[in-house]
C-alpha cells in the first residue's frame, strides 16, 4: 500500500467509526490534525444527519482545503421525499476539495461485498446475516434510537444466520467480558446470536488512502 499524508486533510466521519479511526490515528497511518465526527446512528434521522455533515465539512474547510468525508453511500443516507437526493449530491453541493470513501456503508469500508459473503458462507452457512461494525454495539442507542422489542422483531429474526461483527479492533471480546449481562440482553433484545468476525483495517486504509490521493492530486 503506498504511503500517503493526511497532513492537509481534515476528516469528516460518522460517528459510528470513531474507535477504527482513533486507531490509525494512534497507530501513525492517519496523521490528520483533525477529524471531526457527527453523532453515531444518524442513519436513522437523515435530516439531522444532513444538518450535522454539513455543519462539520464547513468547520473543517474553515481549517483546511480538502476534506475527506467518511461515510457510506446509498445505505447511510436515504431520502424518501427525494430519491433522487442521495450521500453525493450532499458532497457535491460542498464545492471543490470534498471526496468521500468509496464504500455503500461502514461494513462495506471493512470487508467488500465479496469478502462478507465468503465470511456469511463460513460462519453461517450462507444465511443471511446482519453486518454490524463494533461502533454498532458500543453506540448502540443512538445506532438503535427510538427502536422498540416490535420494531427489533420486525428486522432482526429474518437475518437467521445471526449478527456478525467486523471486528477490526478486538473490541467485541473485551465488550463481552466486561459487560456479559449487557451483551446477552443486547442479542436477546435483536432475537438473534452476534458473534465478532476478526478482520484487519487493510480495506479501509486502502480506501482513505485512494481518495487522500485524489485530494492531493488536485
Amino acid at each position: 500500500m503506498d504511503v500517503i499524508s493526511f497532513a492537509d486533510i481534515a476528516v469528516v466521519s460518522c460517528g459510528t467509526l470513531t474507535m477504527e479511526l482513533t486507531h490509525l490515528k494512534k497507530q501513525g497511518f492517519l496523521n490528520a490534525k483533525h477529524i471531526f465526527f457527527t453523532t453515531p446512528g444518524l442513519h436513522e434521522n437523515i435530516k439531522e444527519l444532513e444538518i450535522q455533515l454539513v455543519r462539520q465539512i464547513k468547520k473543517a474547510k474553515k481549517i483546511v482545503d480538502r476534506v475527506l468525508v467518511v461515510y457510506g453511500g446509498k445505505f447511510c443516507y436515504v431520502n424518501a421525499d427525494e430519491p433522487l437526493r442521495t450521500m453525493d449530491t450532499i458532497i457535491k453541493e460542498q464545492g471543490w476539495g470534498v471526496v468521500r470513501i468509496n464504500a455503500t456503508h461502514c461494513m462495506d469500508m471493512m470487508a467488500s461485498e465479496e469478502e462478507r459473503e465468503k465470511i456469511a458462507q463460513e460462519v453461517a452457512g450462507g444465511e443471511k446475516v446482519w453486518w454490524m461494525t463494533p461502533g454498532w454495539v458500543r453506540f448502540r442507542k443512538q445506532v438503535f434510537k427510538g427502536w422498540d422489542k416490535g420494531l427489533a422483531n420486525e428486522n432482526f429474526p429474518r437475518h437467521t444466520g445471526g449478527a456478525i461483527v467486523l471486528d477490526a479492533i478486538g473490541f467485541l471480546d473485551k465488550y463481552m467480558e466486561k459487560n456479559p449481562e449487557e451483551f446477552l440482553e443486547y442479542c436477546d433484545w435483536m432475537g438473534i446470536p452476534m458473534q465478532a468476525y476478526p478482520v484487519s483495517l487493510d480495506r479501509f486504509k486502502y480506501l482513505l488512502t485512494a481518495q487522500a490521493k485524489i485530494l492531493m492530486s488536485n
